[in-house]
């Protein structure tokens, strides 16, 4: 059974159709990457994913028993965000917020959870520290921890290593790869890194206020679409 249907997915603003035509089907384990110009409606089809934007037509199906409130979400940092004044700590125990129920605070459960995930991401050294005084590498091992410690079945990662330096990058893509790999955990990745996308990714989703590709990375690499968006080169 799949974990996740897209099926006649439309988004529209203000009754002005911004993303139409998207139907897409993962299954658990399935690593898929939405690539697509500025405006072609990848961070409109993320909120629609989190229900943070109704769809104007379509429906979104989740399996394997996903609640909508079990997605693990690592969004893109404004600079607001990169200062936040709370230790390492206190933002990944952010990520199990949605599963306290009517429980007014973290339990042992909660706290294991989040020192198990620093530890993953290699950062539970940096525990104490403070979040705003961290590299933007170590930033987003921590917003990954966090994200982590809301699922266990999917991931959503809206541009996870934009200003990021090459070597940072690697390790946040080996990092996402790993988890996806080890945890059968699925994952949706925006991306404007079209070369990173099909070597790590196992499904391409372009868009272009319409769905332009669903399918493996492997047949998109020798699309018309692929080299269309790389101006005639191919990948």
């Amino acid at each position: 059974m799949a974990i996740l249907t897209a099926k006649d997915l439309s988004f529209a603003y203000d009754g002005k159709t911004v993303l139409e035509g998207v139907n897409f089907s993962l299954s658990a384990g399935d690593y898929l990457c939405v690539v697509g110009e500025n405006g072609s409606g990848k961070s409109t089809l993320i909120k629609g994913l989190l229900g943070l934007k109704a769809p104007d037509g379509g429906s979104i199906i989740f399996g394997e028993g996903l609640k909508a409130t079990e997605i693990g979400y690592l969004p893109q940092q404004t600079q607001l965000q990169r200062d936040f004044p709370a230790s390492v700590r206190e933002v990944v125990l952010s990520g199990c917020l949605n599963s306290l129920g009517r429980r007014l605070h973290y339990n042992a459960e909660d706290r294991a959870r989040a020192d198990m995930n620093m530890e993953r991401m290699g950062i539970e050294d940096l525990k104490e520290r403070s979040y705003q005084d961290l590299s933007g590498g170590q930033q987003q091992r921590v917003l990954l921890a966090r994200a982590l410690c809301a699922t266990k079945k999917l991931l959503l990662l809206d541009e996870p290593v934009t200003g990021l330096d090459p070597i940072a990058t690697g390790e946040m893509y080996n990092l996402i790869k790993l988890v996806n790999l080890c945890d059968n955990i699925t994952v949706i990745m925006v991306s404007h890194d079209i070369h990173a996308a099909v070597r790590y990714a196992t499904h391409i989703l372009h868009l272009g206020q319409r769905q332009l590709y669903f399918g493996t990375a492997a047949a998109y690499r020798e699309s018309t679409q692929a080299r269309r968006f790389l101006g005639g080169n191919r990948l």
